[in-house]
């Protein structure tokens, strides 16, 4: 079987340099499909093509425009570029676009390719040598300085067989475009097919798409399932990242979904209208100290930005755009002017949700930290109350399997399964002494209390916050609805061991009509929060039993009609019955019955019981 490993090869270079007759003499397709292009003999769009080399490596090509009022369109297939094929014709040598379009690959990131020099059967060998040391002298101290440079004519066939050695070595070396595998496919086409209703095409640039996934198409906003994929013009049940890609969409108009667009496997990702970069200028000079307005190429979006130095002297800019777009940490980018139009710079995407309020001081150390090797130990030191797992994922694109990875190589961090959150440990340690410091004025002002409400120190500490701080912490204990220090003892006065005996028998003498709680209090003669207390502490030590808010009774009278019941198993009987033995009104008859529902001493069956 062939192997679905490929390569996506753009081409880049001047106008009139061969891009095009190259692609053919390579492929045998033709990638100007626009009848203006034929009409003009020039590229305007991009244009696509491939083929599988004889040790079956398969290649796509991206044919680019090379004349500079189409660079918008190059920018737009250099997105999806593994390696670059740039072309220089040996008659001409290097012209402006080949110069932009070598500057735009290498502020894209794009550091393997192939030179191939053009129409040498056109010129002399000197020529041709002359040629060649422009070329060395144009890549040398770049990522392209050891290029191949393969001398070759689309015209008589020479060095086509050598090109293609290159191609296939460059297969070998593939540098896969993202480390993510969220599907994230930058759409650079949409158009509607007879039968098939909308596709849209672009380079996979990470993760998998199959046939039958929901897909969030940004830029719309909408959801599609996908109908069918094609890649080199055969039909597959699953696209690869790095793959040209063709998407038959049901349940969206092409006329909706433009170039620039993203279809992504990740709803939860959203596009941004404002970001902060690392950016690369071409001239210094041009670095913007105020808002200076641009183009800004991301994916293969073209957007009308401004774009200013964060801090004068630094590499850091602010870039506000727009119109919104997907983009995520790590994306390269291209800075362009818009009249006269000419490239700037380029730059990579460090933060897409960016402090606002924030000094330019402040902006730069955190910049500086986001882009360093401990971005998600920032991310999290910087959260007040730790930070989601969902909400690492919207900030640095990556895939929560990959973050939790990451993770565990943090000796200060720690990850909260049922929480799905992550806290820094200097946080828990920080608010673990805080609760500690709570629980112990809890105590001194509550002596007789078994501990302090759980619900409150959840609302005081943030609940997930709390949970954590708590789980498998032998400092604090938790019975039922309370929470205590793990060392706290109940104390308890005289006085108040006289009312905690005093309001026990209240409820033992009253039997099964048990007064109000409130009179019960009262009664005591205690004032009214010490009284609650102790009745809690009656609760929690299981001598009293809350049937209801305000209906409480004594545990042997629970105990008692317990064993009563215990002696009749299997009969069934009526609320009235029940209200005969017992003696009380339906008013207590009913809570009670309901308790005993509840804690499997009877099971109700319409309006009877059974005793279990």
């Amino acid at each position: 079987m062939q192997s679905r490993t490929g390569l996506v090869v753009g081409t880049a270079g001047h106008i009139d340099h061969g891009k095009t007759s190259l692609v053919h003499a390579l492929t045998g397709i033709d990638t100007d499909r626009l009848a203006e292009e034929k009409r003009r003999g020039i590229s305007i769009d991009l244009g696509f093509a491939h083929m599988t080399l004889p040790g079956g490596e398969r290649i796509s090509f991206i044919d680019v425009p090379g004349h500079e009022r189409f660079i918008k369109n190059m920018l737009a297939g250099a997105a999806g570029m593994d390696a670059v094929m740039l072309i220089v014709a040996a008659d001409e040598s290097l012209k402006p676009q080949t110069i932009e379009h070598f500057e735009i690959c290498r502020l894209l990131g794009i550091s393997t390719g192939i030179v191939a020099l053009t129409k040498i059967d056109l010129v002399s060998s000197d020529r041709i040598a002359t040629t060649v040391n422009d070329v060395r002298e144009l890549i040398s101290a770049s990522p392209f300085e050891s290029a191949p440079i393969v001398k070759a004519s689309a015209k008589t066939g020479e060095g086509l067989d050598e090109l293609k050695k290159q191609l296939a070595k460059l297969t070998g070396g593939r540098n896969a475009l993202a480390d993510r595998s969220f599907a994230r496919l930058p759409i650079d086409r949409s158009f509607a097919l007879k039968g098939f209703g909308t596709v849209v095409t672009g380079t996979l640039g990470s993760g998998k798409l199959r046939t039958g996934d929901l897909v969030q198409i940004h830029g719309t906003g909408e959801e599609a399932r996908i109908r069918g994929l094609q890649v080199h013009g055969s039909n597959v049940e699953e696209a690869l990242a790095g793959e040209r890609t063709a998407v038959n969409l049901a349940g969206i108009d092409y006329a909706d979904v433009r170039r620039g667009f993203t279809l992504t496997s990740k709803s939860e990702f959203e596009p941004v209208t404002m970001f902060d970069a690392f950016a690369e200028w071409l001239n210094p000079e041009n670095a913007p100290l105020t808002r200076k307005p641009v183009f800004v190429h991301v994916g293969t979006a073209e957007i009308p930005a401004e774009i200013k130095l964060v801090v004068p002297g630094e590499t850091f800019v602010r870039v506000w755009l727009s119109e919104p777009v997907l983009a995520l940490p790590g994306d390269r980018f291209i800075i362009r002017r818009p009249s006269p139009a000419q490239t700037l710079g380029g730059g990579a995407v460090i933060d897409i949700f960016p402090k606002k309020r924030m000094n330019r001081t402040r902006i730069l150390a955190r910049l500086n930290a986001l882009s360093g090797p401990n971005t998600l130990e920032y991310l999290v030191e910087e959260g007040k109350s730790g930070v989601s797992l969902s909400d690492l994922v919207r900030r640095t694109g990556l895939e929560p399997s990959k973050i939790k990875s990451a993770l565990a190589a943090y000796n200060n961090l720690t990850f909260i399964e049922t929480s799905q959150r992550v806290f820094s440990k200097k946080l828990l340690e920080q608010k673990r002494r805080e609760l500690v410091q709570w629980l112990a004025h809890f105590h001194a002002a509550n002596p007789a209390a078994s501990g302090a409400p759980l619900s409150k120190a959840r609302r005081i500490f943030d609940s997930t916050l709390a949970d954590a701080i708590i789980a498998n912490d032998a400092t604090f204990v938790t019975r039922g609805d309370l929470i205590a220090l793990a060392a706290h003892r109940v104390r308890i006065s005289q006085s108040e061991m006289s009312a905690l005996a005093m309001l026990e028998d209240t409820f033992r003498q009253a039997g099964f009509a048990p007064p109000p709680v409130n009179e019960a209090l009262r009664h005591v003669g205690a004032d009214v929060k010490k009284a609650r207390d102790l009745l809690e502490a009656l609760i929690k030590s299981g001598r009293l039993v809350r049937l209801a808010p305000d209906l409480v009774y004594h545990a042997d009278v629970v105990a008692h009609i317990r064993q009563s019941l215990a002696a009749h198993k299997g009969r069934k009987f009526s609320v009235p019955e029940f209200k005969d033995w017992t003696q009380i009104s339906r008013k207590y008859a009913i809570p009670l019955l309901e308790y005993l529902d509840r804690v499997h001493v009877t099971r109700r069956e319409g309006d009877s019981r059974i005793v279990l």
